[in-house]
């Protein structure tokens, strides 16, 4: 069995994805990948994880979790996705360490299920809106340690794939940029889903209608109906045309609030995680999905 982990940056795309991809259930299934519900295994997985890091597993642990996980369904691949798979947003951020316990985390779901094929899917983002959302909900004495604690200029999501690649160097890593996700959402969906380029797939313009007018989105349909043959490449270039002229600005404008940065300082935290971005494409073992 081929396992798609899907976590998370703590963002408000992992549940979205989740509910797309349950929108392609039944196709899916149809070509041997299953898409459990999330309820099945988030809390039965949290739980059997926390206990494989305090010992081996008991015998037969691995097909428990099957037969409850997919219960009657029978696939060649299975998509679970968490955005806490790596842990709580207290636990995504230590110093400069991006989720500190992945590694452990990693390797327990290695030892809960030591015949299949692990394969990680995550999203990335800047700094800026990384801290920004992880901190919305912090109290004073959490934001404050952080932002004495954690410099926003060495954030290095390469780093935390490293440090994966080397602790479970038999997994291989997928990411993307959060920043990158409407355009490539249907693209996301087919690689989960082992499908060829070209499948049709249910929703891939969901994230894309969330930040676009209902009249920019009816356009691009019927620019795209009018096109049938055009390539994904191309697509992305008229994802990115439409939005330029029927953008909902409110939508694409995170609220930043953490006021002692500067616009100069933000700055200079997105051109090191521009430099972060090239440096992931050279590790070995890690796919960066890109428009």
């Amino acid at each position: 069995m081929q396992i798609i982990i899907h976590a998370g940056a703590h963002g408000t795309e992992e549940d979205r994805l989740m509910k797309t991809l349950l929108r392609n259930k039944e196709d899916l299934l149809a070509r041997g990948t299953a898409v459990p519900g999330p309820a099945k295994y988030r809390t039965l997985l949290k739980d059997c994880m926390s206990a494989a890091q305090q010992g081996d597993p008991a015998p037969g642990a691995r097909d428990f979790l099957w037969d409850a996980i997919l219960e009657e369904e029978t696939a060649e691949r299975v998509i679970l996705s968490n955005p806490h798979f790596f842990g709580s947003q207290r636990d995504a951020l230590e110093g400069q360490r991006l989720y500190p316990e992945a590694e452990q985390r990693l390797l327990a779901l290695q030892a809960l299920f030591p015949e299949d094929e692990l394969h990680l899917y995550m999203a990335i983002r800047s700094p800026v809106s990384f801290l920004s959302k992880l901190l919305e909900k912090a109290g004073a004495g959490r934001r404050h340690a952080v932002l004495n604690e954690t410099n926003p200029l060495d954030l290095r999501w390469s780093a935390m794939a490293a440090r994966i690649r080397t602790a479970v160097p038999d997994i291989p890593i997928t990411l993307w940029c959060y920043e990158d996700s409407p355009f490539l959402w249907a693209q996301i969906m087919r690689e989960m889903g082992h499908l060829k380029p070209d499948s049709k797939v249910k929703g891939g313009m969901d994230l894309l209608a969330s930040i676009m007018t209902r009249e920019g989105m009816r356009l691009l349909r019927q620019y795209l109906h009018d096109r049938p043959e055009m390539t994904e490449v191309y697509k992305r270039k008229v994802f990115a045309a439409f939005l330029d002229k029927f953008a909902l600005d409110e939508e694409l404008e995170e609220e930043l609030d953490i006021p002692d940065w500067s616009p100069e300082f933000i700055e200079r935290i997105d051109q090191a995680y521009d430099a972060d971005v090239a440096q992931l494409q050279a590790i070995p073992g890690v796919t960066l999905l890109s428009p």
